[in-house]
């Protein structure tokens, strides 16, 4: 059939099974814009309050249900506006297309209103992009966009399509991609490879398993679980693997990193053998790469080639789909308990309790409230069950070390980019993907206010998101930094914030300001007892750090207690 390039871009979304997008309308796009108003009944569009906002909401929606986030942008600045959420998907691996309107053909380098070169813009951030100048291009470049997304290590791919392309009319037909020539998402596995690894962990006397976020981008939380398990070895994970293990497994020995558990970073560097599972060890995991895992015979798991050996130097690499690779895995190990390994690790857990934990989860001397014992009453109420979405700073820290997971999926945050303002569009994302699941936002007073028109997005769709601002007054981890290693000068790090109540009741959400301990429990309760969206405010201890810490190049076992 004869159909415009407008109408050809929302029946190549339907055709990818799209049926819900987040965007925000202009000049260059609009055509398309007219074809959604057609397909509304099909294709449902939210309207966001800026363009970060569509991607870190695609993001949240792409997170939670494992599936492609789709946001549409104008030219020019509606396109500039996306590329933070973009960059922000790249280093998280997270499956995301962007589509973008553009000048004419005709007036492309021109620099004519609203003219920008995104491909060149996006091109460092982006796993694939492409300017379509043609109507009779945009099902086969849609198709290889989606594919993309999605295969392989995931990531986002921009589409930029030119205002003639979209009026433009072709003879429409569409057929998904199921490959592309010199693109080898996924690498074959090597049956050897996986013999060799298994051999040196079934001879290992302390080896070690760290996972990130390729368990849950792989759909292998099944295989992995027993692979620990059969093989008795404690397990740590990077914030973004948070969840691929339940919290409260009694192999999970915790998180690592910069401000992870004292246990799984100090062990680190007397481990024997190092199996790392869909993680890239960056620098907040290992901290000094001159002095990381020397003692340890290191297995590397990975779907990426690019990321073997470029940090850390492996013994033994075994590259493919860590699904495939688990379950030819799992036969050849042995099965086994590590007890006098474990108890290494239980020693330092209950040294982090005594020096750390008891104080931040119930906090003595008249200090206020803290942000530990306010991610654990969330805990106390939503059972482990809850999708918490965090922003970027201590709160994310806290929100990392002290909530509970029962399942998969369940943590949401901006891993690698540390994006400022993530949270609050992201689980308006995450719960338009997951209806039937809880979404508590984690946000700190600074975060909040780099995205905080979002609330209009949450006020118009009526989405039940629950909002929770840990609010210290101070850009939190910035003036921890400050405290700690530039004599306490807090430079610009002290906030003088609104009344954030009033906003988000003029947003009409059901909102209540906590400054005293003894109401955090029944507020927090009426919070996730609510059919609605909540905006909760904690009052928390201003200048409460979050421990422990690793300072920036120093090595894994420098872990401070305080």
């Amino acid at each position: 059939m004869k159909i415009s390039g407008a109408e050809a871009v929302i029946r190549c979304l339907l055709e990818e099974g799209v049926d819900l997008v987040y965007g925000y309308p202009g000049g260059a796009i609009m055509p398309v814009y007219d074809e959604l108003y057609k397909f509304q009944d099909q294709l449902h569009h939210v309207l966001v309050r800026h363009e970060q906002g569509a991607t870190h909401a695609a993001q949240g929606y792409a997170r939670a249900t494992g599936k492609v986030g789709v946001a549409i942008a104008t030219s020019g600045p509606g396109a500039t506006n996306l590329v933070t959420g973009i960059a922000d998907a790249q280093i998280d691996s997270t499956p995301m297309v962007c589509i973008t309107g553009q000048v004419g053909r005709h007036l492309l380098g021109s620099d004519a209103f609203q003219e920008t070169d995104i491909i060149g813009i996006s091109t460092p951030v982006t796993k694939w992009n492409f300017q379509v100048t043609e109507a009779s291009q945009i099902p086969e470049i849609i198709a290889k966009a989606f594919y993309i997304a999605r295969s392989g290590r995931p990531g986002p791919v921009l589409i930029d399509i030119t205002k003639n392309a979209q009026f433009d009319e072709f003879d429409f037909s569409y057929e998904k991609c199921k490959g592309i020539r010199s693109y080898v998402p996924v690498p074959k596995l090597n049956a050897d490879k996986v013999a060799e690894a298994a051999a040196l962990i079934n001879s290992a006397k302390k080896p070690f398993i760290v996972f990130g976020q390729g368990i849950i981008l792989g759909q292998a939380e099944a295989e992995f679980k027993a692979v620990v398990e059969k093989s008795g070895i404690p397990a740590a994970w990077t914030i973004l693997g948070l969840s691929a293990l339940p919290t409260d497994h009694p192999l999970n020995v915790g998180m690592l990193g910069m401000h992870g558990n004292y246990a799984p970073n100090l062990l680190t560097n007397e481990c024997d053998v190092l199996i790392a599972f869909g993680m890239r060890f960056d620098d907040r995991v290992t901290g000094k790469l001159a002095t990381y895992a020397k003692q340890a015979k290191v297995i590397h798991f990975e779907i990426d080639p690019a990321e073997v050996d470029k940090n850390v130097k492996t013994e033994v690499a075994v590259l493919g789909d860590v699904k495939e690779s688990l379950a030819a895995l799992l036969p050849l190990l042995d099965a086994k308990s590590h007890d006098l390994w474990h108890n290494e690790f239980k020693a330092l857990q209950e040294v982090e309790f005594n020096s750390v934990i008891k104080e931040e989860l119930n906090p003595t001397n008249g200090k206020g409230i803290s942000m530990g014992e306010t991610i654990e009453m969330i805990n106390k109420h939503s059972k482990g069950d809850a999708i918490i979405v965090s922003d970027v700073g201590q709160h994310q820290m806290f929100a990392c070390r002290y909530a509970k997971f029962n399942s998969s999926k369940s943590n949401i945050t901006s891993g690698g980019l540390g994006t400022m303002g993530f949270a609050l569009p992201a689980a308006i994302g995450a719960k338009m993907g997951k209806p039937e699941r809880e979404v508590v936002a984690i946000i700190g007073d600074g975060g909040f206010q780099m995205t905080i028109q979002e609330l209009g997005t949450i006020f118009q769709t009526q989405v039940p998101v629950k909002i929770v601002i840990l609010n210290n007054e101070f850009l939190g981890m910035v003036r921890q930094w400050q405290e700690l290693f530039f004599d306490n000068r807090y430079a610009s790090t002290k906030m003088i914030n609104p009344n954030f109540v009033a906003i988000a009741e003029g947003y009409h959400i059901k909102s209540k300001k906590v400054t005293q301990r003894e109401d955090l429990d029944e507020a927090v309760a009426e919070m996730l007892a609510s059919k609605d969206s909540y905006f909760l405010e904690v009052m928390v201890e201003k200048e409460n750090n979050v421990f422990p810490m690793i300072p920036t190049g120093a090595c894994v076992s420098e872990i401070r207690l305080s």
